[in-house]
């Protein structure tokens, strides 16, 4: 009953519709949804909704610097002649349709219209963060044999130009078509068999380019390849489907009160899930998408949210704090915000309130989830009492669990903490991955439910006396910094190679005092005695510089010299001892 009143409600269309809403089926976790549907979710977006046109705004953007000016404006219909356009030209690349290709750039409109396009057209995109080095493009792409990639010549940020085409150039990539960041500027010194922007539309039939015909597809068919850290080390290759969309656009609707005529802000990246879930929880349900192209830490982007009438906020605690303390978001008007939305990491209770400040005390829906299912499976609702960073409900269409010491679930009404699982009849989420065993990874060893494999996700949860539930991290050894999950062996393989001195490292995520995002604590078991201070403030530089690579975005907070790892009996390293040791030592020096 839920589902089909949402897709009702979303004007979602199937060229065969489903024979049902779910069924029983041994090639499907929990069940197959909408056995027989045929449909491409792209399409879906383009399309005016129930009770809404086709000249309504789809997408509303300024650029950075440019905070003075009007703003940018893209209605449906035009966003559906350049998507169109793009699907034109892609065909004309000759390329087998459910070629993966990739998208490495700004989440700017040119973004979004390549990723609708790709989709439409029946290949399959590939999201790769902007923010990333060369090796991890090159993995990414590897991983995913992409045919093409769409790129940005270099990428403006507070005055500067970062490379960004040069990065994918190191990276080895195949074909590319590259953008100027500057609008019209011509792009030199690009690959013998790379494009240009121009030259790539150009390749388009002008006569019938804003014309085209969406490549309908199989429910669970795949329309996007988005990349999760695995504690290998190597990044989990997560498929999204055409149903996908269906749940993250669910989500919206259901718990952050995404409504027609809304206007959706969030600042993020197509290389995260939170990118494309941006683009389908506001087109799908009628709503505006608002883009600053710029840094979202900026009076600019304060001002952006005015100006634009942004109606739901999306953030993540990083960001709260550095408005916080820059307070660069005073004196400007945020009164059209209905509710913000946060995920990614841990939010702490006095930047959210703060933060409520800014918008007549309107509430934080708390939200989290993974790539792997395509939206949230715990979160908020504004028909419920909010707590400060604390979770009130499992998403709609979810049902989760709280393990014991023994791996058995709590009941659902009893106070407790442990490993979350969830209930594996979860629509929308991952039943396959490139890379790895899908069932080895989150079903192997989980304990049954009402004769089903409850489904593995890897966070320890605590669910209250007062029925709130809050979040303790990850309850293996992949962490959460900035809102990036990534492997503590990735860290540590960087880490371990950076001095001589160094016998072995641990990369352990630490919460601060207060709550809040993690920090990253590195661990060094030395060769011989422990060096000094100003040694290990040096460590802590090189630490840093070596990060880059993995990623810029990646800072050590600080360097614990231990004389040797907690391991197991099998030799494995016990991180989670040395996180609650850290955690400890730190409280203990208030």
């Amino acid at each position: 009953a839920y589902w089909k009143m949402v897709f009702e409600e979303m004007g979602i269309t199937f060229s065969v519709a489903p024979s049902c809403i779910l069924r029983d089926s041994d090639a499907y976790p929990g069940g197959e949804w909408l056995p027989g549907a045929v449909l491409n979710a792209a399409a879906n977006c383009l399309t005016a909704k129930p009770g809404r046109t086709s000249s309504d705004v789809a997408i509303v953007w300024r650029d950075e610097g440019k905070d003075s000016e009007p703003l940018n404006f893209v209605t449906v219909e035009e966003l559906r002649k350049k998507v169109c356009l793009v699907a034109n030209a892609l065909d004309a690349l000759n390329l087998a349709k459910g070629s993966a290709i990739a998208i490495d750039m700004p989440m700017n409109v040119n973004a979004v219209v390549i990723y609708l396009a790709i989709v439409l057209a029946g290949y399959i995109v590939v999201s790769i963060a902007d923010s990333f080095a060369a090796p991890a493009i090159s993995t990414r792409l590897k991983i995913s044999e992409a045919k093409a990639i769409f790129t940005q010549d270099c990428i403006l940020r507070d005055d500067k130009e970062l490379p960004l085409y040069s990065r994918v150039v190191e990276a080895k990539a195949p074909m590319a078509i590259v953008i100027p960041a500057r609008g019209s500027t011509p792009i030199k010194g690009l690959r013998t068999d790379d494009l240009s922007w121009e030259d790539f539309l150009g390749r388009a039939d002008r006569t019938t380019a804003g014309i085209y015909t969406a490549v309908e597809q199989p429910a669970y068919q795949f329309s996007n390849i988005l990349f999760s850290s695995g504690t290998t080390g190597e990044p989990k290759a997560i498929p999204w489907t055409h149903l996908t969309p269906l749940k993250a656009a669910a989500d919206g609707w259901c718990h952050m009160d995404i409504r027609k005529g809304d206007v959706v802000a969030w600042p993020t990246n197509l290389g995260w899930m939170m990118g494309p879930w941006l683009v389908y929880a506001s087109l799908l349900n009628g709503a505006s998408m608002a883009l600053y192209n710029g840094s979202p830490n900026s009076s600019g982007f304060a001002k952006f949210v005015q100006d634009a009438k942004v109606t739901m906020l999306g953030v993540v605690p990083s960001i709260v704090r550095t408005w916080k303390n820059t307070d660069c978001t005073a004196g400007f008007d945020w009164s059209n915000i209905r509710c913000f939305s946060s995920t990614g990491e841990a939010s702490s209770v006095d930047d959210y309130l703060w933060l409520m400040g800014r918008a007549c005390y309107k509430p934080v829906i708390e939200y989290c989830g993974g790539t792997e299912i395509g939206g949230g499976f715990i979160t908020g609702s504004l028909l419920q009492p909010q707590a400060l960073s604390a979770f009130s409900t499992p998403a709609m269409g979810c049902n989760l669990f709280i393990l014991d010491s023994n791996g058995n679930p709590l009941p659902h009404d009893s106070a407790g903490i442990g490993e979350l699982a969830l209930d594996p009849t979860l629509f929308g989420s991952s039943t396959t991955l490139l890379n790895a065993d899908h069932h080895e990874v989150y079903f192997s060893g989980m304990p049954e439910w009402n004769a089903k494999v409850l489904r593995r996700h890897g966070d320890e949860f605590e669910r209250t006396a007062d029925g709130y539930y809050r979040a303790h991290g990850r309850a293996d050894d992949t962490m959460n910094l900035g809102g990036i999950k990534v492997s503590s062996i990735e860290i540590e393989r960087i880490c371990n190679r950076v001095n001589d001195a160094i016998l072995e490292t641990a990369a352990i995520g630490v919460p601060p005092v207060g709550g809040g995002p993690e920090q990253l604590t590195i661990a060094v078991v030395f060769k011989d005695q422990s060096p000094q201070a100003e040694d290990l403030n040096q460590l802590k530089l090189m630490f840093n510089s070596a990060l880059k690579k993995l990623n810029p975005l990646f800072k050590v907070s600080s360097v614990v010299v231990v004389p040797s790892l907690p391991r197991t009996a099998s030799n494995k390293v016990m991180r989670r001892v040395l996180r609650k040791e850290f955690t400890q030592a730190k409280h203990s020096k208030i």
